[in-house]
């Protein structure tokens, strides 16, 4: 597609997009990269940038437009696979999201479906959702805000709540925190992190490293858990979207962008 049809397409769920090649910095270098998506805002409001090498265009395409939902999924073929991206508007604002390669994605609704966690499709499946509520931002097996899914704990006994924290922040990568009114993390890997060490290492890990070099026994470690179950109950607040509330032990899912190689051409981070 061209760029002029590309935008056309966006237009058709009340978007605006700047479609153009990538721009050279200063120092003659320009993004490698042969797609990249990101949410600009400029004095006419928000707009989706999206730069694309000139001889990527004709691999790029909208393959799905629901004007009624704000929704649209486009796609580009590259060497490692059709990479694929849900761009529509989400309460307050437009976001786009990159869409697991290992799923059979042809359309908003299966790209929906994609991004959602394993376990939530499944408690959809179990309690017999209904179609028509499955893509809500609420229905009888979830809550979601932003790319958060909070599932509600069917035994509270099991959250420990001698761990609660309140006012906790839950973020993912760079992006702005959804503050929880009250946390629990529980269970997950015993790490120990540092600066030279920011991904953590576990306990054996650590003596075999220390054993090499004694000298880094006295870095600053930090003691963490990785891939803690997490827990949520009350109020989650972020400023992009409504405050929500959740009414008992919540856990909480984070969607499968994380999963997918395209996410690499996506600078959006909500």
């Amino acid at each position: 597609m061209s760029m002029r049809q590309i935008e056309r397409q966006f237009t058709r769920i009340g978007a605006r997009a700047i479609v153009h090649p990538p721009i050279v910095r200063r120092w003659g270098t320009a993004l490698r990269e042969k797609v990249s998506i990101d949410i600009g805002n400029d004095a006419e409001g928000e707009f989706f940038d999206i730069s694309i090498q000139p001889p990527q265009l004709a691999e790029t395409q909208v393959i799905d437009v629901q004007p009624s939902m704000r929704h649209l999924l486009l796609m580009s073929r590259q060497d490692d696979g059709k990479h694929k991206f849900l761009c529509g508007h989400d309460e307050r604002h437009w976001f786009v999201a990159a869409v697991p390669e290992r799923a059979a994605v042809s359309s908003v609704k299966t790209a929906f479906d994609a991004l959602k966690p394993v376990a939530v499709r499944a408690l959809e499946n179990r309690l017999g959702v209904k179609p028509r509520k499955r893509n809500r931002r609420r229905n009888e097996a979830f809550i979601r805000q932003g790319e958060w899914f909070f599932v509600p704990v069917e035994n509270p006994a099991l959250v420990d709540e001698r761990l609660v924290l309140r006012s906790e922040p839950i973020a993912r990568g760079g992006g702005k925190p959804h503050i929880c009114e009250e946390v629990v993390r529980q269970g997950g890997q015993l790490v120990y992190i540092s600066n030279q060490h920011p991904n953590g290492l576990t306990e054996g890990q650590r003596m075999r490293l220390i054993s090499r070099k004694p000298e880094l026994r006295h870095l600053h470690w930090v003691a963490q858990r990785r891939n803690p179950s997490v827990f949520v109950r009350g109020r989650v607040r972020h400023p992009d979207h409504k405050t929500i509330i959740l009414n008992g032990w919540h856990q909480v899912l984070m969607n499968t962008e994380n999963e997918s190689i395209a996410m690499r051409h996506v600078a959006f981070i909500d």
